[in-house]
């Protein structure tokens, strides 16, 4: 009886999507006033109005979706996609040096730094946490002066339980994620290869496209 072939790895599971609802939101709202402003420009303009207003949304609408909507990152066991506005960078655990957020989040692999678009850093929400966490440190040990009893082996409630999780801020918190499923899924077999890049045609087209009528129609007059 032949013995069974065991799996090599482990399975893959759906994609963790981060991405910033503020900026779905900002570009939602952009769309719906472009298409407002254009639209009525295109059916109540005269002379050339209609034409500037369709180059115009032509070139408008592909930005404001690169910008806004379209930034989001994908991440599993095995790899990151990076889908930024113009770009859309793969990368497999194996080849991420490290993730890290300063005055932006940013993947760091093989020697080049991609950006993520989707992960805002806010340094006054990072402020605020902060200050939080400090807070919460100041009352602790203020109440361990108190009551030395409440943080004793046989303490009750939730000072027994353990310290709570430290304030962070969010774009720190989806780099704490990133950086840990580096760390995990480095070393598997569909975690290897090299970072691959790819251009985002379908944006950067119809947006040149757009600005290239927009110039001749306003130099035609």
């Amino acid at each position: 009886m032949s013995s069974q072939q065991q799996p090599t790895d482990e399975p893959v599971y759906d994609d963790r999507v981060y991405r910033s609802s503020m900026a779905v939101v900002t570009g939602v709202l952009l769309l719906g006033l472009t298409a407002w402003l254009c639209g009525d420009a295109a059916v109540r303009g005269s002379g050339n109005t209609p034409w500037i207003a369709l180059a115009l949304a032509l070139c408008a609408v592909p930005l404001i979706v690169a910008f806004t909507i379209r930034p989001a990152v994908f991440a599993n066991d095995d790899r990151m996609r990076v889908r930024n506005p113009f770009r859309v960078i793969e990368l497999p655990w194996a080849a991420v040096d490290t993730v890290r957020a300063g005055y932006s989040a940013e993947v760091l692999a093989e020697g080049s730094t991609y950006q993520l678009w989707s992960v805002p850093v806010s340094l006054r929400e990072r402020k605020k946490a902060n200050r939080r966490q400090l807070s919460r440190r100041g009352g602790l040990t203020g109440r361990s002066l108190a009551d030395p009893a409440q943080n004793g082996a046989g303490a009750a409630g939730p000072a027994a339980a353990g310290p709570a999780a430290p304030q962070r801020a969010g774009a720190d918190r989806v780099v704490d994620e990133l950086r840990e499923l580096a760390e995990r899924g480095a070393s598997r077999a569909g975690a290897r290869g090299g970072v691959r890049v790819h251009w985002s045609y379908e944006v950067i087209a119809p947006a040149v496209a757009g600005a290239v009528l927009l110039v001749v129609l306003l130099v035609a007059g």
